[in-house]
C-alpha cells in the first residue's frame, strides 16, 4: 500500500499525499470484532497536493470544481467497511478513491443538440392518447347508463 496511486496517464498520486484512519468495523465479525481496526478510511487533499498541482490549469479547476461537494474540511475521504480484512479494505478505499478522482476529472459528455420530433412518433403518441381517453371513457357512470 506504499505504492503511488495511479488514477490516469495524468494524475499519480504519491503514497505521501495519502493518510490511513483505521478504526473498529460495525457489524458481526466473531472472536476478533474488538481486536481487529478493519475499517480504513483514506483521506486525500487536493488543494495542496502536488501532483494535482502538477495538472494543466483546466484539468486542476475541473477536479477542484467536481470534488466541492465532497469534501471534509479540506479533504476527500474514502471509507472501506465492507470486508473483514485490513488489508482489503485498503484495497478496496484506494480503488474507490482512484474511481472517484477519474469521475471527476473526465470531460463533460457532449451536449445534445435539441431535435423536432418526427410526424410518425407524434401520430403514434395523440394516437396513444385517444386510445387510452377511449378506454377511460368506458369507465364512467353516464357511459353504463345509456346500456353500452
Amino acid at each position: 500500500m506504499d505504492t503511488p496511486l495511479r488514477v490516469t496517464t495524468d494524475l499519480l498520486v504519491p503514497a505521501s499525499e495519502l493518510t490511513w484512519r483505521f478504526s473498529r468495523s460495525s457489524g458481526p465479525g466473531g472472536q476478533g470484532v474488538n481486536t481487529a481496526d478493519s475499517r480504513v478510511e483514506l483521506l486525500w487533499v487536493p488543494t495542496t497536493s502536488a501532483s494535482a498541482g502538477a495538472l494543466p490549469e483546466p484539468l486542476r479547476e475541473r477536479l477542484l470544481d467536481r470534488l466541492r461537494h465532497q469534501l471534509v474540511g479540506d479533504a476527500v475521504v474514502v471509507v472501506a467497511s465492507e470486508h473483514r480484512a485490513q488489508l482489503r479494505n485498503r484495497a478496496a478505499a484506494r480503488e474507490r478513491l482512484a474511481q472517484l478522482l477519474r469521475e471527476a476529472l473526465a470531460p463533460p459528455p457532449r451536449r445534445r443538440r435539441a431535435t423536432r420530433p418526427t410526424r410518425g412518433s407524434v401520430e403514434r403518441r395523440l394516437g396513444a392518447k385517444k386510445n387510452r381517453s377511449t378506454i377511460k371513457a368506458g369507465r364512467s357512470a353516464d357511459h353504463r347508463r345509456s346500456g353500452a
